[in-house]
């Protein structure tokens, strides 16, 4: 059996690690875990890379964490402000002991009221719930799902990415990007 270290303690991010990982590897005994780690950027990351650096310092602090693991999952989620309006999507960066993988979320645009309060400095979770008059929507369906009457929902979304991001480690004798330096982090 492997054990998995997700960066969060988020039950949808858990789920959809568990998920990605089966969906990749179905003959493989997983236990999922989460740990609470922080990602060393911003709580709202504003930027791709702002939030594609927060996974891959998630994954890094769930390793220091938890360095008896067989893999590090950090999932992070961002906006970023394109020609006027603003879009959502998140990255995952996947770590073993020896090795490396990425991916992201595909993109959508959010509701005027809801950038608004994104760009006055709201998390987006709590801007949806602000706008649609819920709670704690980031650890249920998230914008993914409300938005789309929940075709997808957020565990969905993180799942397919986390497939995405493991598939070096589905295919070790091709080369894939090297893990960036520690030094970076």
């Amino acid at each position: 059996m492997i054990t998995i270290v997700v960066a969060s303690t988020n039950p949808v991010k858990i789920e959809a690690a568990r998920r990605g990982f089966a969906a990749l590897f179905p003959d493989v005994l997983c236990r999922v875990e989460g740990a609470a780690v922080a990602s060393g950027v911003s709580d709202q990351p504003m930027s791709d890379y702002e939030t594609y650096r927060g996974a891959l310092n998630r994954a890094r602090q769930a390793r220091r964490a938890r360095p008896d693991a067989d893999y590090w999952l950090g999932i992070e989620g961002g906006v970023q402000d394109f020609d006027g309006e603003l879009l959502t999507f998140a990255w995952v960066v996947a770590l073993s002991a020896s090795g490396f993988g990425r991916s992201r979320t595909a993109t959508f645009s959010l509701p005027a009221a809801i950038a608004a309060l994104v760009r006055q400095g709201v998390e987006l979770g709590e801007a949806d719930d602000r706008v649609f008059g819920r709670s704690n929507s980031k650890q249920a369906n998230g914008a993914v799902g409300i938005l789309t009457a929940d075709a997808i929902d957020r565990t969905a979304y993180y799942a397919h990415a986390v497939t995405l991001a493991l598939i070096p480690f589905k295919h070790p004798g091709l080369t894939f990007a090297a893990p960036p330096d520690d030094s970076e982090a």
